[in-house]
């Protein structure tokens, strides 16, 4: 097993692979994807189907679909918020998310509406350790 996962510091992870990086411009809003570990998992992505934009979120809740030549996945909400942007390049280009998970991979943006969900997510060390364990 690969263990040599790109898992940035500055992100918070769920243990479904999700990460989420919050707005250092805007504060109460986040971008969300997979982790490279995931995309390492689903294998080569080829479209992803994120719920639309207004769409409403509780931790928890499915807000994209990823599909693979290996198998449909799915984009949990690390919190719950509201969806203000989709990742328009990934219509036309699904494997960003596969080439760059953290940067141009990213999935949808969201508004948080409860900040309190955040305390819950994993920063990178526990990430790290949770998939190492398996």
């Amino acid at each position: 097993m690969k263990m040599d996962y790109n898992i940035p510091d500055r992100l918070l992870y769920t243990s479904t692979h999700e990460w989420l990086r919050r707005s250092e411009s805007r504060p109460g809003e986040a971008t969300i994807g997979i982790t490279d570990f995931a995309q390492d998992e689903v294998g080569d992505v080829v479209y992803v189907d994120p719920i639309p934009v207004g769409a409403s979120v509780v931790a928890g809740d499915m807000c994209a679909e990823i599909e693979s030549t290996k198998t449909v996945a799915e984009l949990y909400a690390p919190v719950d918020g509201e969806v203000i942007e989709t990742n328009a390049s990934l219509d036309g280009r699904p494997e960003l998310v596969n080439l760059s998970p953290y940067d141009e991979g990213w999935i949808v943006r969201i508004r948080i509406t409860d900040e309190s969900r955040l305390s819950s997510l994993l920063n990178a060390g526990s990430y790290r350790d949770m998939i190492e364990k398996g």
